[in-house]
Formats: structure tokens, C-alpha cells, sequence
């Protein structure tokens, strides 16, 4: 359940998802117990919430009329895409070609989402059967990721409890 609550010190609004023990006012930060709040609406979907707070934020300023024009939220949503430039559009009017701008992305991602080294190191141990030293080297090189940097962060990681050394290799923990 969702409740549309309002602050008793700057009357803000806002939507309190279940029976939390106490709240906090998004604006003034004041702790409030939640059981001594005024509820304005309550609701089963955030969404129903959202659009009932929106509805009592627009009738305190008077601007019943205009809100009631409005689509809801879920539909003003699907609607952002066709607002704006789009960013092929934005980079060919800036002169630059975007089919090459996708290109470079694509060879600087590797065909890959991008990850951390450290993200690499922690793939490597647990995708290698037997992940001694040289094959997380050999593993993480494969992936961009210098064999210095992969010694120093399979210490750290030791150190650090994340791993264990073992007489095979590392092992994550």
C-alpha cells in the first residue's frame, strides 16, 4: 500500500510506500511517526499514488484545469522518445557522424558492457576451474587488463578476505 503524506512544518507531499515506524520529510527532513501523519490518499500501485499527489499538489495552486488536461504519468512517460532531438540527430547537426561516433563506441566496448579490473579479476576466479596466478594474468590480458594490476589486486583481495590462496591457486570466498 502507498500512502500521500504531508509534512505538518512546510507542508510538503510526498508517497510513503507501506507502514514504515517513522518517515522523513523529503524537503524540511523532519522525522515524523507515521501513524500521526495525515493520509490524503492512499493507494495500491505507486503509480495511483504519484498521480494522486500530483492532483493535490495541483489543486493547492489553483491549477486544477491545467492537471486535468494532462495525460497520467505512466503515459507522459512512453511519450518522452518522441520529445527532442534525438542523439543521432543532435551529433549530425553538430557535424559529426554518427554512425562513426557508434562505431568507435562499439570498438571501445569490445562488443562488451564495460567492467571494472578489479570486475575482470573477480570474473576470472570464478569462471577459471583452476585459477592460479599466470591464468587470471592470462585471463584478465585478455580483457584489457594489465598483468601488474592483476598481481596487485589478487594481493588485495588475499588481504582482504575475498579470496583465499590455496595450494591450487585462489579461490573466491
Amino acid at each position: 500500500m502507498y500512502a500521500v503524506v504531508g509534512c505538518s512544518d512546510c507542508q510538503a507531499l510526498w508517497v510513503v510506500d507501506g507502514r514504515p515506524e517513522t518517515t522523513g520529510c523529503p524537503r524540511c527532513g523532519k522525522r515524523h511517526r507515521f501513524d500521526a501523519l495525515k493520509k490524503f490518499a492512499t493507494a495500491e500501485d505507486a503509480a495511483t499514488a504519484k498521480q494522486a499527489r500530483s492532483a493535490l499538489l495541483a489543486k493547492r495552486q489553483g491549477a486544477e484545469d491545467a492537471f486535468a488536461s494532462i495525460d497520467a504519468f505512466d503515459d507522459l512517460e512512453a511519450d518522452l522518445d518522441a520529445v527532442g532531438t534525438s542523439d543521432e540527430e543532435y551529433l549530425t547537426k553538430s557535424g559529426i557522424d554518427a554512425d562513426e561516433v557508434a562505431g568507435a563506441k562499439e570498438r571501445a566496448m569490445g562488443g562488451q558492457q564495460s567492467r571494472s579490473r578489479r570486475e575482470v579479476v573477480r570474473d576470472a576466479l570464478a569462471e577459471l576451474d583452476e585459477p592460479d596466478a599466470e591464468a587470471v594474468v592470462a585471463y584478465a590480458s585478455e580483457h584489457g587488463v594489465p598483468a601488474d594490476y592483476v598481481r596487485t589486486a589478487l594481493e588485495k583481495l588475499r588481504r582482504s578476505g575475498d579470496v583465499i590462496r590455496t595450494s591450487e591457486g585462489f579461490r573466491l570466498v
